[in-house]
């Protein structure tokens, strides 16, 4: 099977901005449909609360005619057009789908940042993991989620093998961003957030980039749009994943990074595993 996973930094942007970043974006979306995955997990949705509009529907059912969408979007008392994320699964494809909750700190259960698809002798999950801040001021609060997050993980394993793909908003080691000396006490990659990783995999989980590539440098997924050269001199980060459970490592065929092209922010991911 073959799966695409990417943060879109808005939904609304891409499908009905004339900005040059949205084009942008546009190729990008394009090169995805090039690859016919059986699904497609996207994060950063940034919907209102009840979801994508008729002309958003209308253009994605166009693009994606063979596809079901399901989404999960911010709701009060969290803010408004906020983080989100969405799936789109072959029509084919017959799984349950829910949208938990894993007792997260604040409003972070309402900012629609995971949707669980559960097939028949596996899970499908994405999550949009919460960013520590600028000043760090929800580092405190992220330990808290990847502490559940992990246990929510780990729950879903006991009982299947577990696929999980997302925006984790970590650089797990040096070797995950450019400039580890000068990100110390950068969101993504404090000695906190990092553990909070490790903790995650030690939970019996594959980061499959590394299970397919090994320790190879350069490989980013992330580039800062604020900074004009930053994807010109791959000044990047890799914070986007696709894990799998421990017991079905064996079975990953592919583990890619997407080109993008000039498009700084995210780029997607690709996962082909034999299930």
């Amino acid at each position: 099977m073959k799966f695409i996973s990417w943060n879109i930094d808005s939904l609304n942007a891409m499908l009905t901005s004339t900005s040059e970043r949205s084009e942008l974006s546009r190729k990008v979306l394009n090169t995805i449909i090039e690859y016919e995955p059986e699904v497609i997990a996207f994060q950063e949705t940034k919907l209102p609360a009840n979801g994508p509009s008729k002309k958003h529907l209308e253009i994605l059912r166009n693009k994606f005619s063979d596809y079901e969408i399901v989404w999960n979007s911010s709701k009060e008392p969290a803010r408004k057009g906020y983080a989100g994320t969405m799936f789109l699964y072959m029509k084919h494809l017959t799984p349950s789908v829910t949208f938990p909750k894993i007792g997260a700190p604040s409003t972070m259960d309402c900012e629609g940042r995971i949707i669980t698809l559960e097939f028949e002798h596996f899970y499908l999950t994405q999550v949009y993991t919460p960013n520590a801040g600028e000043n760090l001021d929800r580092l405190e609060e992220r330990q808290i989620w990847d502490m559940k997050y992990a246990d929510y993980l780990a729950e879903l394993d006991k009982r299947k093998p577990v696929v999980a793909a997302g925006d984790f908003n970590v650089a797990h080691r040096e070797i995950d961003l450019a400039h580890p000396e000068r990100n110390r006490r950068s969101a993504g990659f404090t000695d906190e957030e990092r553990q909070g990783f490790t903790n995650l995999l030690a939970r019996g989980f594959t980061d499959t980039f590394r299970y397919v590539h090994g320790d190879v440098t350069g490989a980013y997924t992330w580039w800062n749009q604020r900074v004009k050269t930053s994807k010109i001199n791959n000044s990047g980060w890799r914070i986007d994943y696709w894990l799998v459970s421990n017991r079905i490592a064996e079975k990953v065929v592919k583990s890619d990074i997407i080109d993008s092209g000039p498009r700084q922010d995210h780029t997607p991911i690709l996962l082909e595993i034999d299930l």
